[in-house]
């Protein structure tokens, strides 16, 4: 660093605020930037993805001071008890401040290109595990429903360990736009076809809908189901979208 950092102390102060409401959905939505936690993901998305980030937050300029920056990324100092506000995981590592993307609208009248992923998943938590086994697997568009969580929740970056960064993230509509959707649409249902015996297509949708109600009766899906043991009655919406993704990538790459 060349210059001391800016610090700040009062929890009144404008800036500071501004980074406690990417603590909520409303507030990223509002401000179009989010908070990056995390001892591997902040130094790993730093050094891929530099050009996403404006700020880095710590306790102690000494945290950062061996740290490569990128030119245009600022070091601001908070106050210890402003920095436990914004570090919802506890990491106590520097956070980053970046800037949310655009994720364009889907025109869902379009076919698929390659897998892409329809999801309507409202909790922030399956939907950074989604995201991370999307990125695994190689679903490189996620097409996000209208009542999804926001893909740059805390939360949901926490679970995602930075496969955000690796997708094309775009916005679905609701699902009157999905019935109207061109080309294949493949959903998971206990009482499909079974999943090992299906052949995958290159270019195909996944569609998954929210957690216990999954995707409407009337939707014009192929739907297939995982063979399991049955010693559960069903698997989480997220696992189960974790082994399709991975039904596809075998049959595929």
């Amino acid at each position: 660093m060349t210059r001391p950092p800016r610090l700040i102390e009062s929890p009144q102060n404008p800036q500071f605020k501004l980074w406690e409401s990417l603590l909520e959905s409303r507030g990223l939505k509002k401000a179009g930037k989010f908070l990056l936690a995390g001892l591997k993901t902040v130094p790993e998305a730093l050094a891929k993805h530099p050009q996403r980030f404006s700020t880095v937050l710590v306790t102690d300029p000494a945290q950062v001071e061996r740290w490569a920056l990128p030119a245009g990324v600022e070091v601001v100092q908070l106050a210890p008890a402003l920095f436990r506000v914004l570090d919802a995981s506890g990491t106590g590592f520097p956070l980053l401040v970046g800037t949310v993307p655009e994720m364009p609208l889907l025109d869902l009248s379009q076919p698929p290109m390659g897998l892409e992923l329809v999801c309507a998943l409202g909790d922030p938590n399956n939907l950074g595990a989604l995201l991370r086994s999307a990125a695994a697997f190689g679903a490189k568009r996620v097409v996000l429903l209208e009542g999804a969580a926001h893909p740059f929740h805390p939360k949901c970056l926490r679970a995602a360990s930075n496969a955000q960064f690796e997708l094309t993230l775009l916005r679905g509509g609701r699902w009157t736009d999905v019935r109207g959707a061109a080309g294949l649409m493949v959903a998971l249902d206990a009482g499909g076809e079974n999943l090992t015996a299906f052949d995958w297509p290159r270019d195909v949708r996944l569609v998954l809908g929210e957690e216990g109600q999954g995707v409407p009766d009337d939707l014009p899906v192929r739907r297939l189901s995982i063979p399991t043991t049955g010693v559960v009655e069903s698997l989480n919406a997220t696992v189960a979208a974790s082994v399709a993704l991975f039904s596809y990538f075998g049959a595929t790459k």
